[in-house]
């Protein structure tokens, strides 16, 4: 449950998610700079140089240092962005661990420890669940059986072994915790990039779908009042009263659009449809038959009705105009048809419904209706006629109203 900065104040928590959430942002991966502090364990080994506790002490102090030079260079190449998925981190472990097994065979004591700092370059070069355990197992059990060669008792040699696996296994958890933030946060941005483009979709099939509508009423009013003011003024009037309604309300939908709270009416949308038709002098027929439609489905065939009469008025030139409207077995189907590509095949130089002018008519606005239909679970198609002229048509399910 998301809680408002408001709630989250008052309940203590607000700073506690805020500040986790910026230390989110700006958490960078391990870089191999964590393991360097761990080297401290390498002074119990040291100590028992300087007190002359082991033989040789020359060696072992060369061995100590190759030790510390080959634990940092793992370290640092288990992380590089060059060699981490290179052989490199591989064969500086190996070295690594043939270094620490002749000096924990060889001096005993605290040497021994050094074990542990191996197991943390394993769970660091380690990539995948079965190479870690395939190498900590035999690392945890050669640190149990050197401890025993040397007299450290029972619950020291299950101690160290325990500790050589259980310090590696930590490493690769923490490594795959740091991975798996990194992918949470590289998802989260793409999500909000998708979010974003989504909204952009939405906003511009909207203008189109409200723009392209309105527009293509004004003109088509413009036109019949600039045809009737010279015989008939009062209807010249009514067309120009017209325009202002459909400015206004075309206003009122653009702002419902920018807030994304706008739905279509089919009844509203068949009125303006036989409006604006006649006012185009092309002749519509209005066919419905079957049960009321849920308001979703009405709003989506809403915009059918928009779509296809405003591609009729701005591209077909045709002379009549067919809505069909039938709902039956749980479907509803819609076609709009009009008579424009034989009205063009009749006019001197006209292009046939199959031509360049049909297809012309296929255009942002069908598709913004495809992905809308879509999206419903329903399907739009859309093409020349088979006695001429144009069809769109679509078909969307409809629920049966409970009992």
């Amino acid at each position: 449950m998301l809680l408002k900065d408001d709630d989250c104040r008052r309940k203590g928590w607000w700073w506690r998610n805020r500040s986790f959430d910026e230390e989110i942002e700006h958490l960078k991966g391990p870089d191999g700079g964590a393991l360097i502090p761990w080297l401290l364990m390498a002074v119990g080994p040291a100590v028992d140089i300087l007190e002359g506790r082991v033989g040789h002490p020359w060696a072992a102090g060369c061995g100590l240092a190759v030790f510390c030079v080959l634990y940092v260079a793992t370290a640092r190449a288990a992380f590089h962005d060059r060699w981490r998925t290179g052989p490199v981190p591989i064969r500086l472990l190996g070295a690594l661990a043939a270094v620490t097994l002749a000096l924990a065979v060889g001096y005993g004591g605290n040497f021994v420890l050094l074990f542990i700092l191996v197991s943390l370059c394993v769970g660091s070069v380690a990539h995948t669940r079965r190479r870690l355990g395939l190498m900590l197992m035999p690392l945890s059990a050669a640190a149990g059986v050197i401890a025993s060669l040397h007299h450290e008792g029972f619950w020291g040699t299950a101690s160290l072994a325990y500790g050589t696996f259980l310090s590696g296994l930590v490493v690769s958890v923490i490594i795959t915790l740091f991975h798996a933030v990194a992918q949470l946060k590289e998802t989260r941005q793409e999500l909000a990039r998708s979010a974003v483009a989504q909204e952009r979709l939405r906003f511009s099939r909207d203008l189109h779908d409200l723009l392209g509508h309105t527009m293509s009423v004004i003109v088509v009013k413009a036109e019949a009042a600039r045809r009737l003011a010279p015989r008939d003024l009062d209807a010249a009037l009514t067309q120009v009263a017209d325009i202002e309604g459909v400015g206004r309300q075309a206003l009122t939908e653009i702002r419902e659009a920018v807030t994304g709270y706008r739905e279509g009416s089919l009844s509203t949308e068949l009125d303006r449809a036989r409006s604006v038709l006649a006012a185009a002098d092309i002749e519509v027929v209005v066919k419905e038959s079957g049960p009321p439609l849920p308001p979703h489905t009405e709003a989506l065939l809403g915009w059918v009705v928009r779509e296809g009469v405003t591609n009729v008025v701005r591209h077909s030139g045709a002379t009549r105009t067919v809505i069909e409207l039938r709902t039956d077995a749980g479907r509803a189907r819609l076609v709009v048809s009009d008579n424009g590509g034989a009205a063009r095949a009749a006019a001197p130089g006209a292009r046939t419904a199959g031509g360049t002018a049909v297809q012309a008519r296929v255009g942002t606005g069908l598709r913004g209706l495809t992905e809308r239909l879509a999206a419903a679970g329903g399907s739009l198609e859309h093409g020349p006629a088979a006695g001429g002229g144009f069809r769109v048509t679509a078909v969307l399910p409809v629920e049966e109203p409970a009992a």
